[in-house]
């Protein structure tokens, strides 16, 4: 089924696509001619398959459950935020704050990133196959970012339980992240979130990796599956 937004009002199309018939057997979608409108594809809670055949504007993908979202341009401020499950990949570059609170799925951007990607994350996969802005992972809580490029001032600044994985260079680490040592089990988690992304020809051992040192909150190894 197409839609589009010449014609078609952004209210209507999102509404179609978040009350999705449960008998009906039509689960993919199209939107033609987005124009950079915002919001486009928040809200979605059904497992269907949407194409935003064009550039979205700010909260693409918001708030999304189970959908399976590809943007083939670019998008502005907040794609994917608040994301519970499903997954969202955009085909261009991304604009700040990326991913932010998100609390599962995951994010593929084939571009970059600007400042602040992956803020907050609460346990969503970012893959950035470019480089990344200012500020990235800020009080990343836990998650995976993987980053192909480079990443710009203050990565990972005040960051929880969070991993960052990244290939290029890191201009400056935030407050209380440091580099650690990648064991095996990140090495699989690596791999795996790579292949995911189609990056399988992607070398593990050109990544550093990235976490809290675990000084500016009070952490209790007990409690280690709460973080």
């Amino acid at each position: 089924m197409k839609f589009n937004l010449k014609k078609d009002s952004l209210r209507d199309v999102n509404d179609h696509l978040q009350n999705i018939d449960k008998k009906s057997n039509n689960r993919s979608f199209v939107i033609n001619n987005p124009d950079g409108n915002h919001a486009i594809c928040a809200g979605l809670k059904d497992e269907i398959e949407v194409t935003v055949d064009g550039h979205a504007g700010y909260y693409c993908a918001g708030m999304n459950m189970n959908a399976q979202i590809t943007i083939n341009g670019n998008v502005g401020t907040g794609v994917a935020e608040n994301m519970m499950s499903g997954s969202v990949h955009v085909k261009g570059n991304a604009s700040q704050s990326a991913g932010a609170t998100a609390h599962g799925g995951t994010l593929i951007v084939d571009g970059d990133t600007s400042s602040r990607c992956g803020i907050s994350m609460k346990g969503i996969d970012i893959i950035v196959k470019g480089s990344v802005g200012h500020m990235s992972a800020f009080m990343a809580q836990s998650g995976n970012l993987v980053i192909c490029g480079d990443a710009g001032d203050a990565l990972g600044d005040s960051i929880y339980e969070a991993k960052i994985f990244i290939s290029g260079k890191v201009k400056s680490l935030g407050a209380d992240c440091e580099e650690k040592k990648i064991t095996e089990k990140d090495k699989k988690i690596l791999k795996s979130l790579l292949d995911r992304s189609g990056l399988n020809d992607k070398d593990i051992n050109n990544f550093k990796m990235y976490g809290s040192a675990r000084k500016l909150y009070n952490f209790n190894i007990d409690n280690v599956s709460e973080y």
